[in-house]
């Protein structure tokens, strides 16, 4: 059974510059370095050239890190819009976020010492998993967008 709509006001983000709610701005820096591991790590295995592998331990670096800061300033709107709160989407959504950037760390972690000793097996398979959760944390976030409508200014009709 679909949720009931709450007011416009229960579901419009309080992190926002000048009305741009900042949590939407900011995911796509880590969704655009964690998904571009896939092909990085690829390139190390198809090519055996280390410059992959660098590329592949920037990427995690910086998909974590950005990952963070989105997280957090999402985690923000979650625990102070009511409207957003109440939606099993919203908790759905954090969870499969919270998760994506434990994997991020881990996987950027484990290739620190060593950038190309970690790739195979366990760097590309939480470079792969790290995508999925992409995936799904970002269908969750636009289920709440478009569905939800949060963090969406409504304009009175014109």
């Amino acid at each position: 059974m679909p949720e009931e709509p709450s007011p416009a006001d229960d579901r419009e983000s309080r992190v926002s510059v000048a009305g741009h709610p900042i949590h939407p701005m900011m995911v796509t820096f880590p969704i655009a370095f964690l998904m571009a591991m896939v092909p990085t790590d690829l390139a190390w295995i198809l090519t055996g050239d280390d410059f992959w592998a660098r590329v592949s331990l920037w990427l995690a670096g910086a998909g974590a890190l950005t990952g963070l800061a989105a997280g957090l300033a999402g985690t923000i709107e979650l625990l102070i819009i009511p409207g957003v709160r109440r939606r099993g989407a919203s908790w759905s959504h954090f969870v499969a976020a919270i998760t994506l950037i434990s994997v991020a760390f881990t996987n950027w972690f484990l290739r620190l010492a060593d950038p190309t000793e970690m790739i195979l097996p366990w760097g590309l398979t939480l470079t792969l998993l790290g995508a999925v959760l992409t995936g799904m944390a970002g269908w969750l976030g636009g289920n709440l967008v478009f569905e939800h409508r949060i963090g969406v200014v409504e304009e009175d009709g014109d």
